[in-house]
């Protein structure tokens, strides 16, 4: 059991480290039984698409609304404190829901009310969750850090948390989100525990006559005038929006372009994650025999390949196999990714840049559902594959000289 526990939480990288993954876990079980749960409850409300639709915005709208002010706050305040009272006001807006259900009196506009409220919480405790690794670790382990985190993600989120979420609302509407309240609270007591490193700090010395508008507009110039930041910034909006115009209507593609059944539209879904699984496993090694320069590259390349084989293929269990690639180099590159940006910016930084990392992330997924909306109306369901391959390989080409230099900003020597 030790051996396993140092192979999953390495000892080099210190006690706190191992609370803030506990932590991270934890609270993805919660968020990823929420996953399945919430969008029951919102069906089981309303028969209106709209609504439902309604209801998958108002969970991302959030980020395009405060993401800003928590990289701000993230940067001004006790970073550890803030997650703290964050995720206890996710708790809190969760326990009223339950409350409501429990006693019969839930309503469609209650649960939008607490869906957007929860959304709005997840943005500052997200935000500035992502700021404490810097802190703990050093930069050259940001990799090795990054990937446990990535790995909580993809298992309790994606795989774990879902089937258990729908299994629970199977037994009881409350069930599971009374289960996500105390794994909510579980993380928050994990948080807790968590001390910064001798000589280190969650809080950052400001301008106590600073507004919070100047820190905002100080980090959007930050990253505009670093431009390797700038440049991974871009290619994030970019390519979030060209993935999504597609994935956006992936069900669709599935079953009338692809003929699946429902089953196998679920098992394209299942391959990813079984493909991050994969990622997962083989993180450490591609990061000790390839130049990160090299792994963002070969995964942006791969997403150019992976679109026009949607785009191309017209049999479901080919469709499957490229969605376990996908997953692959999915989860390979959002640990690069996150964790260059990590070695690039400034710890007094780390919250505002980050918070702009997550509206491109969520900006591009809104604008990309909007356009493929729009081209598959249009030009039916294999054009907006077709236009997320030549986005994407247009804008790989413009910035291919540049990623090596967005790879190696701030790396240790």
């Amino acid at each position: 059991m030790s051996a396993l526990v140092e192979a999953v939480f390495p000892r080099r990288l210190g006690q706190p480290f191992r609370w803030l993954v506990s932590a991270s876990w934890t609270s993805n079980i919660g968020d990823g039984i929420a996953l399945a749960a919430g969008p029951l409850l919102v069906a089981s409300q309303t028969d209106s698409a709209f609504i439902v639709a309604l209801a998958a915005m108002l969970q991302r709208l959030p980020w395009l609304l405060f993401g800003l002010w928590a990289g701000a706050l993230a940067d001004r305040l006790d970073r550890r404190v803030v997650v703290m009272v964050a995720n206890a006001l996710r708790a809190v807006v969760i326990t009223v829901l339950c409350v409501f259900i429990a006693t019969g009196t839930v309503s469609i506009a209650m649960v939008l009310t607490a869906m957007f409220l929860y959304g709005v919480a997840e943005v500052f405790a997200d935000t500035t969750q992502q700021t404490l690794l810097p802190t703990l670790v050093p930069s050259a382990d940001l990799g090795t850090g990054n990937q446990r985190l990535q790995a909580g993600f993809l298992t309790a989120n994606q795989l774990v948390g879902p089937p258990l979420g729908a299994f629970l609302f199977a037994a009881g509407m409350v069930w599971p989100f009374a289960v996500q309240v105390v794994c909510v609270a579980l993380a928050v007591l994990l948080v807790s525990r968590i001390a910064a490193p001798p000589g280190t700090s969650f809080t950052n010395v400001r301008d106590a006559d600073s507004h919070i508008r100047k820190d905002i507009a100080e980090g959007l110039r930050w990253v505009w005038h670093h431009a390797p930041v700038r440049t991974l910034s871009i290619v994030i909006l970019v390519f979030n929006i060209t993935w999504a115009a597609p994935w956006g209507v992936l069900v669709k593609y599935s079953l009338d372009h692809l003929h699946m059944s429902e089953v196998g539209y679920g098992l394209l879904t299942t391959a990813s994650a079984l493909g991050g699984i994969v990622g997962m496993l083989v993180y450490g090694w591609l990061e000790r025999h390839l130049n990160l320069a090299t792994l963002i590259r070969v995964c942006l390349t791969l997403e150019v390949l992976t679109h026009g084989a949607f785009a191309l293929t017209t049999t479901g269990w080919v469709a499957i196999a490229i969605m376990f690639e996908f997953g692959v180099y999915a989860f390979v590159w959002g640990t690069v990714s996150t964790t260059v940006r990590q070695r690039a910016v400034p710890k007094e930084f780390q919250g505002r840049v980050a918070s702009i990392n997550m509206i491109c992330v969520f900006g591009g997924l809104v604008l990309g559902q909007a356009i493929g909306g729009v081209i598959a109306e249009q030009w039916g369901l294999v054009a907006p594959w077709w236009f997320a391959c030549a986005g994407a390989g247009v804008t790989l080409l413009l910035v291919w000289k540049s990623l090596a230099h967005v790879a190696h900003a701030g790396s240790p020597e």
